[in-house]
């Protein structure tokens, strides 16, 4: 399992996975299905924040929403508590479908230490990179300082996420020094003793 903060390198590192042949899932690609017009959340994301979060074409406005959550922690519980089981669900299932000759598969689940769990995962990656890189990264989407702080603030630190995880891919130097963190990363995990690991 993939985690790590907001513009620390998670779409990154899962792509440079799927490079060497490993299954990937992002779980952020679930919830944004779970929120679309004919998604498991939409109707009750709909109803507790209301349809001038949506467009004329019932398309969730994430910006709008997003702007909304990440200055609420209530709001954001709320958003959690709505969308979260159906990607749980799907992600589950697709584990089920891996198989050999596919050692592990890698799942991008970014708010995995901010939201109770009942998944079981082998082993926990972390994405990292420094805070005032991270920062500029966020700011670099478009957003302001103060937005990007409330981001970056709405989640647990990356020291913790380091502390917490199993394995960590630094993100703040090259592409290549990734590339290599990976591959060496890709190595490790591919001599663990199971069939597929989670």
């Amino acid at each position: 399992m993939l985690t790590g903060g907001i513009a620390t390198g998670k779409s990154y590192v899962l792509d440079r996975f799927a490079d060497h042949g490993v299954p990937i899932l992002d779980a952020d690609h679930l919830a944004h299905a779970a929120v679309a017009p004919d998604g498991p959340a939409w109707q009750g994301v709909r109803d507790r924040f209301g349809a001038d979060m949506f467009d004329p074409h019932g398309r969730l406005d994430r910006a709008k929403l997003g702007a909304l959550v990440f200055a609420d922690a209530e709001a954001r519980a709320d958003l959690n508590r709505l969308v979260h089981p159906h990607v749980r669900a799907n992600t589950a299932a697709w584990f089920a479908t891996l198989t050999p000759p596919a050692r592990f598969g890698v799942v991008a689940i970014p708010l995995f230490y901010e939201t109770p769990r009942v998944e079981q995962f082998d082993r926990v990656i972390v994405t990292a990179c420094g805070p005032e890189q991270q920062l500029a990264r966020v700011m670099a989407r478009g957003l302001t300082e103060h937005a990007a702080q409330l981001r970056v603030a709405a989640q647990l630190s990356t020291e913790e996420k380091v502390r917490r995880g199993d394995h960590v891919v630094w993100t703040d130097g090259t592409f290549a020094d990734t590339d290599r963190r990976v591959e060496e990363l890709f190595r490790t995990l591919s001599r663990l003793d199971t069939s597929v690991t989670r």
